[in-house]
């Protein structure tokens, strides 16, 4: 899948709004929408608008910090729910071999889009993404 934007719904400063990534597949027609907070969808739509910024911010630090590393994010997957919000694994790789990190579904995607690691989503979440 590919990150295809960050969408707001509500009035904004509002308790009522919330904002949603929307993640669509490489070939095919399927979207997924998933919530996440208002300083992950921040950081998410600044990196897909290419925005710079004078000092890092903090996916910018993570990704400069696995690279510093001598590892490389592999890919993130979106690839269970946890109490109603949806969980995923990025794979690493580096000198200790391969290493799977637990992250949130938002955490995951913002470090993918710096690093253009694939994302792939697991069936389960897909159909639920769907059902809501």
């Amino acid at each position: 899948m590919r990150i295809a934007k960050v969408v707001g719904f509500g009035p904004p400063l509002s308790e009522d709004d919330f904002r949603c990534v929307v993640l669509e597949a490489v070939s095919g027609d399927r979207q997924i929408v998933i919530e996440i907070g208002e300083a992950e969808a921040f950081s998410l739509a600044a990196s897909l608008q290419g925005l710079q910024f004078d000092r890092p911010m903090t996916y910018q630090l993570a990704a400069a910090l696995v690279r510093g590393l001598g590892g490389r994010v592999r890919q993130v997957r979106i690839d269970r729910l946890v109490e109603g919000a949806c969980g995923a694994t990025v794979e690493l790789e580096g000198p200790l071999g391969i290493q799977f990190v637990d992250a949130r579904s938002s955490d995951a995607l913002n470090l993918g889009a710096i690093t253009t690691a694939p994302i792939f989503v697991s069936p389960e979440v897909a159909d639920d993404c769907q059902r809501r």
